[in-house]
């Protein structure tokens, strides 16, 4: 069931970005520690494209982090003034389009998933036991809470990268979707290049891959498969509950294509920091900047308040403590969701907005448009109130905070990080509340095929 006025609330979306980069005057959101990080920052990129331009290594110092790709792509952009407009201007009316490009993808997404969901009811006899009042268009909701989401719009319009990390995602887990390898080998490629820390994503692209979309575990078919049998069905009449089984083949020509990608990147890399740098530095830079924990400047995180009051003697200890965390999470989520890799893909993503190093409004954004594919699935789910609540109040103290610490000088840290904490905690409340009614859902699936 699509969403009516889907086109036109899209429209508003989109045009509402537009007022705000044209006509809403310096906003100051490039300075706000919830939007910009020392990973994303547009001024950053601005100050590296100057480095470059003097014949110096971008890298040098400590303000560039980033890939010398968009270094070349937005850079020029961000020295060119026209009509008396910031020069950033051109680089957000991009990140406008890219935005749209990504809302798209995951309404494309969406629909996919959406077949794959309806063919799996199908075969299993549930179409009329599901309460179809709730088979509403999930890409149609996914692609609009993207669009209208405060944070998304922030981001557009407060000149930094982020939007473009996030349509590397959304394309990877677009193409894993449609199991189209090269589209996906190049999202996972492009968003592994730009930040590190999606190529834990390479366990659902290669179950979206292997598999195909998500669907019910493997033991309600099983299942509902034994009871057919019991009550004399011929086997033609089971042939469409046979689980499906998985595809070597689409993931070797993924792997092809991640390889052609991948020296495709450094090829461009090496050749735009051939006299200014080399691949060395960029790793260093980028990778191990993220990896270090090097700027312990204020943002929505909590590393930075961590690593700042922690013992150097214990600095590196800790560092493999809390980049390790992330990798223990993945086998185990691995192997409870395998059935239902493109929800393991929004897992994995909201664990690294809450783990990163270096967090910010743009990483939730994203995962809360990935969530929007499972409305239907997570139409049940429990603390929603609280958890919708809560964003909002993060929102808006985190600004207030920031500016009673830092301007005012009437607080201290622990009141900015107080705010953090609470929106990390905020996360885990959402991430462990998603997957448990992800397995309800299930479980009640295979009460219905049973009874």
């Amino acid at each position: 069931m699509a969403i009516r006025y889907y086109w036109p609330m899209v429209a508003a979306a989109v045009g509402f970005r537009l007022v705000l980069v044209l006509f809403g005057g310096d906003l100051h959101l490039a300075s706000r520690p919830e939007v910009s990080t020392p990973l994303t920052s547009l001024r950053r990129l601005a100050e590296g494209y100057w480095l470059k331009q003097a014949s110096m290594s971008p890298y040098s110092g400590s303000m560039y982090h980033g890939s010398p790709l968009l270094l070349s792509i937005l850079g020029p952009l961000t020295s060119n003034r026209s009509g008396g407009k910031h020069a950033h201007v051109y680089c957000s009316l991009i990140f406008v389009a890219v935005d749209f490009l990504a809302a798209m993808l995951i309404r494309g997404t969406g629909r996919r998933l959406q077949m794959s969901r309806n063919r799996s009811l199908k075969s299993l006899d549930l179409t009329k036991a599901v309460n179809n009042s709730a088979n509403v268009s999930a890409g149609d909701i996914a692609s609009l809470i993207y669009l209208w989401n405060p944070w998304a719009i922030v981001t557009c319009v407060g000149s930094c990268t982020s939007p473009i990390e996030n349509l590397m995602v959304v394309i990877m887990i677009y193409g894993a979707c449609s199991r189209l390898a090269p589209l996906a080998a190049f999202g996972y490629v492009m968003a592994t290049h730009l930040s590190l820390y999606p190529a834990i994503l390479i366990v659902p692209v290669i179950l979206l891959l292997g598999y195909g979309p998500d669907a019910p575990p493997t033991k309600v078919f099983l299942v509902k498969s034994s009871s057919d049998s019991k009550s004399g069905m011929s086997e033609y009449e089971r042939t469409s509950l046979k689980v499906q089984r998985f595809s070597w083949m689409t993931v070797l020509h993924f792997i092809f294509w991640l390889f052609i990608w991948s020296c495709y990147v450094l090829l461009l890399s090496s050749m735009i920091l051939k006299k200014v740098g080399g691949l060395n530095e960029m790793f260093e830079k980028t990778y191990g900047f993220i990896l270090t924990v090097k700027d312990l400047s204020p943002n929505i995180g909590v590393l930075w308040y961590f690593f700042a009051e922690v013992f150097d003697f214990f600095r590196t200890f800790f560092l493999i403590v809390f980049n390790m965390n992330i990798l223990f999470m993945v086998l185990p989520l691995a192997i409870r969701l395998k059935h239902r890799p493109c929800f393991l893909a929004f897992v994995y993503t909201a664990i690294v907005a809450m783990l990163k190093s270096y967090p910010s409004a743009g990483d939730s954004a994203l995962y809360l448009g990935l969530l929007g594919l499972f409305a239907n699935e997570l139409a049940e789910m429990q603390f929603t109130f609280f958890l919708f609540f809560g964003y909002i109040g993060v929102s808006l103290l985190s600004p207030v905070m920031h500016n009673l610490w830092i301007w005012r000088g009437t607080g201290n840290a622990n009141f900015y990080f107080a705010t953090g904490l609470a929106y990390t905690c905020l996360q885990t409340v959402l991430v462990v509340e998603s997957v448990g009614s992800m397995i309800k859902h299930d479980r009640k699936l295979r009460l219905l095929v049973t009874s």
